[in-house]
């Protein structure tokens, strides 16, 4: 049974998805603060993480830079309402692998756990394959037959992006906030890269005014 330690002060929502998770046979380990949930992390393992931002005595930005600081790398989701371009750059900067937004339905914070605990960097090996391609999460390569493919930092990062996303629909937005440490931050250098990346065999489509989604193979 997997595992999640959900941190979130407001009792009512709380325990609305303490039960929901729990009727999807996960285990919830729920707590209300972030000091008691970096606690936790110290004598516990957990599959992924729910964090709410606003959150008594560390708030989620905090708790999860201190847990990605400490070598943690379990998956993280944060849930806010929060979803302005500051925030959202503000979370992935501290590793956080998926927003969802409040109020949210139900049914898809199930789809988003399921899906990010199942392609789980954590779980599985640092090779990921998508068809003929293979991408090195730990050396930040490319490599199609056996063969490197070059790619600039930013290149890289949208590729591992991607792949942490696979089949969903993401903004332009987002990934601009994942990979600005290695970019200038523009849609048209964006639209360049994407458009480099298509060429080498990713098959990224374009949905008209929401953004771009990695097709699953």
């Amino acid at each position: 049974m997997k595992n999640i330690l959900l941190v979130e002060d407001d009792l009512i929502l709380g325990e609305t998805i303490e039960e929901l998770l729990e009727g999807e046979n996960y285990e919830v380990t729920w707590v209300r603060d972030g000091q008691v949930a970096l606690d936790k992390t110290f004598v516990e393992e957990f599959d992924l993480f729910l964090f709410d931002i606003n959150i008594p005595f560390i708030n989620g930005f905090e708790l999860l830079k201190d847990l990605r600081d400490s070598g943690d790398v379990t998956p993280a989701i944060f849930i806010t309402a929060n979803v302005d371009i500051d925030s959202l750059k503000k979370g992935f900067e501290v590793g956080a692998d998926d927003y969802i937004k409040k109020p949210f339905d139900f049914d898809e914070i199930v789809v988003r756990i399921e899906t990010l605990i199942k392609k789980s960097f954590k779980s599985y090996s640092s090779i990921i394959e998508y068809g003929t391609l293979k991408y090195d999460l730990d050396k930040k390569k490319l490599m199609s037959n056996d063969k490197t493919i070059h790619l600039s930092p930013a290149e890289s990062k949208i590729v591992e992006f991607f792949l942490k996303n696979i089949d969903r629909v993401v903004s332009s937005d987002e990934i601009i906030s994942y990979t600005h440490e290695d970019f200038d931050g523009s849609i048209a250098s964006l639209r360049v890269q994407i458009s480099k990346l298509k060429k080498l065999g990713f098959q990224i489509s374009n949905i008209r005014a929401v953004g771009y989604r990695l097709e699953k193979l």
